[in-house]
């Protein structure tokens, strides 16, 4: 800015500025408030009517709870050219537009310069940088032939914010049908469904065996109305013989042996 004009900083947090305090460091200040040594506060407004070099420095706002907003700079000359630059950090991949100006006029050929040095020259006195990137952040100032080089204005170039999606959740109702086809479960659930199989077979499969084994040697068993009977035939004794020598037919004697 040049000296003498008059500048208004103002806190805003959700369209309310209730609580904000504005804050500076300067070559000869820090944390000083608003309204102490500098400034006319009115809220969370703070209204310097006439800016002079030495209110060149940083600015933010801050709240009773401490939290403190992004910071800005503010390049105060008494010489006669100044170059404007946002005082906010750019972010890249946007257009930035650098003006050089005298107080009479802001459109005079001007040569512009980052970190020291020339880029170009601009007949209107403004230069637009497309597309910032990182590389792009520096120090610039301009020149205007016959009217001074401006002080230097620091560009700052930030990242680009990364934005998360939300996870997304499927509820299904309780009174939703099952769908008709579903995805095959994962190697672990095959796993631990042959595992459930083989524990099952391992521990009943003897149990089983040894039932049928039982129920069958039970079936089998002998019972006191049905014992195994054997007919043994012995031949005929010799006084048998003798007593029977008239008959053809021989007599058989049949006995039973009965085992227990």
């Amino acid at each position: 800015m040049f000296e003498g004009q008059s500048v208004s900083l103002s806190c805003e947090e959700d369209d309310s500025s209730a609580g904000w305090t504005l804050r500076r460091n300067t070559s000869d200040e820090t944390r000083a408030e608003c309204g102490a040594d500098w400034g006319k506060p009115a809220g969370s407004v703070c209204n310097i009517v006439f800016i002079v070099p030495w209110d060149s420095g940083v600015y933010w706002c801050e709240s009773r709870e401490g939290a403190t907003s992004k910071s800005i700079t503010i390049s105060v000359t008494g010489g006669s050219v100044i170059l404007q630059s946002p005082v906010l950090p750019v972010m890249e991949g946007h257009d930035v537009t650098l003006h050089c100006k005298t107080k009479t006029s802001s459109n005079l050929p001007a040569a512009f310069y980052k970190d020291g040095s020339f880029i170009r020259t601009e007949p209107a006195g403004h230069m637009t940088i497309r597309h910032v990137t990182r590389s792009d952040e520096g120090l610039y100032k301009c020149d205007i032939t016959g009217h001074g080089e401006s002080p230097p204005s620091w560009l700052t170039v930030t990242g680009r914010p990364t934005t998360t999606a939300p996870p997304l959740t499927l509820t299904l109702p309780t009174s939703a049908a099952p769908p008709t086809s579903a995805a095959p479960p994962p190697d672990s659930d095959h796993l631990h469904l042959v595992f459930r199989v083989l524990y099952y077979l391992v521990v009943f499969c003897p149990y089983f065996t040894s039932t049928f084994i039982m129920v069958s040697l039970y079936r089998q068993r002998p019972t006191g109305n049905d014992l195994p009977v054997s007919m043994v035939i012995t031949p005929p004794t010799q006084v048998e013989e003798g007593l029977d020598d008239e008959y053809d037919d021989v007599i058989t004697a049949v006995t039973t042996e009965h085992h227990v």
